[in-house]
């Protein structure tokens, strides 16, 4: 559990901050004194929803609108966040996009689409934070993934692929800056109370929950919780790593 306040002085930028996991990683990070910055692509009613929360229980946050798959938007951003707030020390890799259907169905589009805000936007938020990162010589990347990355899922192909990518690009990305007091680890949730998940039927919901030895489905803060440890002083041997954050659905 995060201890109250140990991420004072640390600058976090949480892409896709503005709902769902990016909100409660969001109000998190914020609770335990990082400023905030916020991250949304469209939805400014979210963002300011999120900010305005942050306000209110004490803590600093500043929305930004950029799209993480536009590399000159995502390196504008990051180096007006260096210089604006002091540092950024703190990368959550949330954006994220789903366009599922089977792939004999799958249009070459939406194949695309996915790719370059899921793992593209990852690249380009990374690279262009990293070198920051040297410079502070501390850093902790943390890309969110997803179990689907693990065990595939049958009309998400595209999905699955990005998130099987996203592990193999941290594990590289963690042994080439770990030696500058920098950290790269993927959370890969399984299955959580989002907007992604909302749309399933009653019907799958309880033919999910069957799987899961917990008995229940994650909540965004569940989520949340395994970020602010990862991104902690404490965290700081761990690098890498996929994190599996499940009720024991996958038991790895």
């Amino acid at each position: 559990m995060c201890m109250e306040k140990k991420l004072t002085g640390k600058v976090a930028l949480i892409t896709g901050g503005s709902r769902g996991i990016g909100r409660a990683v969001s109000i998190k990070l914020a609770s335990l004194g990082a400023k905030v910055v916020v991250n949304f692509t469209s939805n400014e009613e979210a963002a300011s929803k999120t900010i305005n929360e942050i306000a209110k229980a004490g803590g600093q946050a500043a929305p930004y609108r950029f799209d993480v798959s536009d590399y000159q938007e995502v390196n504008s951003a990051v180096k007006e966040i260096f210089a604006t707030h002091g540092g950024l020390h703190i990368l959550v890799n949330n954006a994220g996009i789903t366009k599922d259907t089977l792939l004999a169905r799958m249009k070459p589009e939406d194949w695309a689409r996915v790719m370059a805000v899921n793992l593209t936007g990852v690249f380009n938020c990374t690279q262009s934070a990293i070198s920051g990162m040297m410079k502070q010589r501390w850093g902790r990347i943390i890309s969110i993934g997803s179990i689907i990355g693990s065990i595939g899922n049958a009309g998400q192909a595209n999905y699955a692929a990005t998130k099987a990518g996203l592990e193999g690009f941290t594990k590289s990305v963690a042994r080439e800056v770990a030696s500058r007091g920098i950290t790269a680890n993927v959370i890969a949730p399984g299955f959580i109370e989002t907007d992604m998940t909302s749309v399933l039927s009653e019907e799958m919901k309880a033919a999910l929950l069957k799987q899961i030895p917990a008995g229940r489905m994650g909540t965004a803060e569940d989520v949340a919780e395994a970020v602010c440890f990862l991104a902690s002083e404490e965290a700081g041997y761990i690098t890498g790593h996929v994190m599996h954050v499940n009720g024991g659905l996958l038991c790895d």
